[in-house]
């Protein structure tokens, strides 16, 4: 939905529901994200942050599902203003785990994935929309080592598309790099160090001028407008990072935001024995959870949660952040809280100096939360957590 003023739009992540095929999403658009909209915003348009597989993607080549896909939109009054083209393959109901970043931005075809994304979102997009398409941190970091002149070449290549995409169409894409706990870019500092030596630094703009028909001064000024950060407030959270000097630090760099993810995670004061046990309902075999431990001698990592809780006792005492979607109209969880308060933050801030033009709720792990922490239906809680937002918001 639209927001107030200059507040941007209000979206949510079809990445929550199955997306893996053409059907699923049709599906998806016409079943709970209707009663979403239906119970929203009944009378007017509704913005909607879509999701579509490599699979997906492919079906979508043949023009009937194409024309069907527009139908469902306009039938449905959805805008299509955001697009998830982090994970590629299956996300629900299987183990995804770190498989979700694969493949990554060393890979050939998550540069041919992330160029057919934008084509399909600049032909279904809204008349005057621009469009911000979020993609993966650059890869694991465990896999980065090494990469990095590709990982660059590669994000220049993709961005040089969306510039000549935008001159055959008049659609603006972002490209809106996502940094995630125990990823190539993990943190907003490592963030803002990558972006200014080698995504808007004079060799860029003339590799991107090399790639387009423009000169290297208007390859300079186009990158911002089709590169920039998706900030997952859930990631960020994770980290540690504070929420003012996170946000100031981007914008005194120039590295715009193109999307802002509203998320929650999981947060642990003082771990002990009973606390674990707790948090053993979330080590579930779906997603991958990284935790962060702020420990007496300061940050720790571990990739997922069962091999945090493999430390037992000698992490007794310390403070956990865990990767794990939860909804962010809950703070209280029993045992232990959420990162929510952090999420209140930054929408405080973007209230006052809007941060981003696109705001999407992307709570995705509703299927395998405790039970206890599920209302009655996926649609009723989604719309709870837009009133949560909204009301924070106006």
């Amino acid at each position: 939905m639209k927001l107030p003023g200059r507040l941007g739009q209000l979206t949510y992540c079809l990445n929550i529901h199955p997306t893996q095929t053409f059907d699923d999403v049709m599906a998806a658009l016409t079943g709970p994200a209707t009663r979403v909209k239906h119970a929203l915003s009944p009378d007017t348009s509704f913005a909607i942050g879509l999701r579509f597989s490599g699979e997906a993607l492919a079906e979508l080549s043949e023009t009937g599902k194409r024309t069907a896909l527009k139908s469902a939109l306009d039938t449905g009054q959805f805008r299509a203003i955001t697009v998830n083209g982090f994970p590629y393959g299956r996300f629900h109901g299987t183990r995804v785990k770190e498989e979700v970043y694969q493949p990554d931005w060393r890979d050939e075809e998550r540069v041919r994935y992330t160029c057919a994304l934008a084509d399909l979102m600049a032909d279904i997009a809204p008349t005057g929309e621009t469009i911000s398409l979020s993609t993966v941190p650059g890869a694991f970091k465990s896999c980065a080592a090494g990469s990095e002149a590709l990982i660059v070449d590669n994000i220049l290549r993709a961005v040089a598309h969306l510039i000549d995409l935008c001159e055959r169409t008049g659609v603006t894409v972002a490209l809106a790099i996502e940094p995630e706990p125990s990823c190539f870019l993990e943190t907003i500092a490592e963030t803002v160090d990558f972006f200014t030596t080698h995504l808007f630094g004079t060799d860029a703009a003339a590799r991107v001028a090399e790639l387009t028909n423009l000169t290297r001064s208007q390859a300079a000024d186009a990158l911002p407008r089709h590169l920039g950060l998706c900030y997952d407030v859930c990631h960020a959270a994770v980290e540690y990072e504070d929420p003012a000097i996170s946000i100031a630090a981007l914008c005194s760099a120039g590295i715009p935001v193109h999307k802002l993810q509203l998320s929650a995670a999981l947060r642990v004061e003082n771990i002990d024995p009973h606390k674990r046990t707790a948090l053993a309902a979330f080590a579930e075999p779906t997603y991958l959870h990284q935790v962060i431990r702020r420990t007496a001698c300061g940050y720790a990592s571990t990739t997922d949660l069962p091999e945090a809780l493999a430390l037992g006792r000698a992490t007794d005492g310390e403070e956990w952040r865990v990767h794990f979607h939860v909804p962010i109209f809950i703070r209280d969880l029993g045992t232990f809280s959420s990162t929510r308060d952090f999420l209140a933050e930054i929408l405080s801030l973007h209230r006052h100096s809007p941060i981003s033009p696109h705001l999407e709720i992307e709570t995705y792990t509703w299927d395998v939360l405790p039970a206890q922490l599920r209302g009655a239906t996926m649609a009723d809680d989604i719309c709870r957590e837009f009133a949560w937002v909204l009301d924070r918001l106006t």
